[in-house]
Order: structure tokens, then sequence, then C-alpha cells
């Protein structure tokens, strides 16, 4: 969904380069980094460039080629660059492929440590050259030990990425398994939430009415949150991604003793659950379609992306918006509301949408079907939480 940019990177030679001659192998590679770009992060794509093997970018150029989604292939690349950054520091080499046992349990002793055994052992975890490195280079800001689910991630990466090199790895090894096991329960953490608050029917009142002026900032706000919660609680990725021509105009909706309701529906494509083929589509009616339509005609967004930067001179970039943005503004807007911003996120708009129907009395399969999403469990979840608080259970005395 993010437009392509075109890049020029420069590049060191690494193992396993394609082409004996630095100058082939680094036209080679910029002609790779440009088939992918909309895939890396854009801040660090010169960074990558210099980073990444040439054989680590043809990997990342076969795989889109193959089809894997973006936000996939995205976190692929982020996991490789932070893995080979780690090699580099902790062994003075790039990754090899495949990686040795020793190597993983390497990993894994690096990152889930505890603080309490490095209090007393200096050498306990990650060496300080080691972590200094990946803090110069921004691959580490915590001061702590990982998440025992990033660091699963990772590897995860890391094994999927030697699959598609044709090589097997020792990543299902009992010793890699026991060692995972044996330091997440050295080390127990509570498991949080993507969104400490789901932004329901009542909270997305307040940050709408943060966003009360005529300012084009307001007016994309608005329709940012009204759309990305009325759409079924969309992703951040895809509200950010969302371009003109994935808009659909359909007929009004009738409504008894009212006018009718502008309607529209949004074919996302495919989606972090759906099929290869399979075109996802979800519907807006009334308030939202007439916020986002407001943004449309204020922005003059006729073709590319529909939610774009808006510079300090209130100038409309053609580039679109980061993901991240997205959770930015609901933080911000949350702020602006007299809310802890800390206990919101853009995946709050997603849990706040099923928790709201929930509240509502709609049923779970006509709230899936606008939230698309595919585990009855997981959105059964929102279902139970709002069941249970209000129930006759939780109301005995």
């Amino acid at each position: 969904m993010t437009e392509p940019v075109d890049i020029v990177v420069a590049a060191r030679p690494g193992p396993g380069d394609i082409s004996s001659s630095p100058s082939r192998s680094i036209d080679k590679r910029i002609a790779t980094l440009d088939t992918i770009a909309a895939v890396l992060p854009i801040d660090r794509r010169d960074e990558l460039g210099e980073l990444l093997t040439d054989q680590d970018v043809e990997t990342l150029r076969h795989l889109v080629n193959e089809g894997m989604g973006a936000n996939t292939l995205r976190a692929l690349t982020s996991d490789l660059a932070y893995l080979q950054a780690w090699s580099l520091a902790a062994t003075g080499k790039s990754l090899p492929w495949p990686a040795p046992e020793a190597l993983l349990l390497k990993f894994v002793a690096h990152h889930l440590w505890q603080p309490e055994q490095r209090a007393i052992d200096p050498h306990h975890g990650m060496p300080s050259d080691v972590e200094q490195s990946l803090r110069d280079q921004r691959f580490l800001r915590s001061s702590g030990p990982h998440a025992p689910d990033t660091v699963r991630r990772r590897l995860a990466s890391w094994s999927t990425l030697t699959r598609w090199r044709g090589v097997d790895g020792a990543f299902g090894s009992p010793a890699l398994k026991s060692a995972i096991r044996l330091a997440v329960r050295a080390t127990p953490r509570p498991r949080k939430r993507k969104s400490a608050q789901a932004v329901t029917g009542d909270v997305l009142a307040k940050l709408l009415a943060t966003c009360s002026t005529d300012s084009l900032r307001d007016i994309r706000d608005r329709a940012i949150l009204m759309v990305a919660f009325a759409s079924g609680g969309r992703r951040r990725s895809e509200i950010a991604g969302l371009r003109r021509d994935q808009l659909i105009v359909e007929p009004p909706i009738v409504v008894e003793a009212s006018p009718p309701l502008p309607s529209l529906a949004i074919h996302l494509g495919r989606t972090k659950t759906s099929g290869t083929e399979h075109d996802e589509i979800v519907y807006l009616t009334g308030r939202p379609v007439d916020a986002l339509n407001a943004w449309l005609v204020a922005g003059k967004i006729e073709t590319g992306s529909i939610f774009r930067k808006i510079d300090r001179w209130g100038n409309v970039s053609k580039r679109a918006l980061e993901p991240s943005a997205i959770n930015q503004i609901v933080k911000q807007r949350a702020a602006l509301a007299g809310l802890e911003s800390g206990e919101f996120s853009a995946h709050g708009l997603r849990s706040g949408y099923l928790t709201e129907a929930a509240n509502r009395g709609i049923p779970l399969p006509e709230a899936m079907e606008q939230s698309r999403h595919r585990s009855v469990q997981q959105a059964s979840s929102y279902y139970n939480n709002a069941t249970r608080r209000s129930g006759r259970a939780a109301r005995m005395l």
C-alpha cells in the first residue's frame, strides 16, 4: 500500500555476495532495493543498504515476488537488520546460514537475562560492548532484558529466512526450546495488551471533540478516527495505506423518518488474515462517510493516498502517513481530551469497536463481518469481557 520511493544506497561487500565486482554488486543491490522499497523502513534505508548483504536483499526480493504481505515483509526486514547488527557486534561476522545451535543459544542468553543476577554478575546477559554497539545504531533502546515474545518473534523470523534460503536450521532443537522456557520462567512478565484501554463509543466521542475546528489537521484526524473505528476497527497499517481507488460509492441507505444515509465500500484487498486472492470489503454509512468526504475535499485528495502528512504551514504532502503516525494521532487526541495518552493506542480502536458492539448487543457474527476477524475465539473475548463486566455474575452483591 505504501508508495514506492526511489533510493540510492552505498553497500559494503559481505559474506555470500552475489557478485565479486564491488560496482556490479552495488548496482545490483540498488536495483533490487528499489523493487522492495515499500517494505523497508523509510528512515533507515541507507543504513540497511550498508548492513544487509546481497543475499539478504535477494531473499527479501524473492519474498516480495512470492506475494508475502507488506506488513510481514516489513517485520522480517526489521528483524533481519537487528539480527545482522547483533551478529556483527557479538561475533564480528555477518549471520551464518544456517546458524549453528551455539549461536542461537547465545542470542537467547544475550536477550533473556535476569536483572537481579546482572547486579551480582556484570557478565550476565548481553556484554556491554555488544549492547553499546546496538544502542549506537539505534537498534536497542530498552535497558532491561527483551520481552520473551520479541525474542520468539526474531527467532521465528530467523527461521523463516533460513528456510527461504533453502537450508535447515537448529530452531527446533530441544536445547534451544529448553533455554527459552527456562529463561522465561526465571523472569516472568505479565502479558501486556496492545492498548491498555479500548476506544469505545464514549472515549471516541471525547477524541472527536478535540477535532472541532476547520483546520486541515482537525478535519483529517476526525476522518481518520471515524473511518478507523466505523470500518470495524481497522489496523493502523490499513488506515495509513488507504488509497482513493479503494473507495466505491454505494447507493444511500434509506432509514425511516430521516434523510437517506451516504454509503461507501472500502476494498481492503488482501489483509493480515485473508487469503491471497481474497478481496476484503467493509462498509461505511452515515457520519463516517461525511467526515471522510470532508477530508477528501479539504485536502484536495483526488488520487493516491488518502491520509497524508500536513506540514507546519498547512501544506498537504503527496506522501502517505506512516502507520506509526496513526498511533501518535490517537495518543495526541487522547491527551487533548484530558485522558492518559499512555493508556491508548491505535489498536484501541480495533478492540474498542468489538467492545462497543458487545455493549450494544450487536451479534458477534455481524460485528466480525465488519471487523474481518477470522478467529471467533479472539473476537469473542471482547464480548465475554463486556458480558462478564455487566452480567449478573459480577453483580452478586
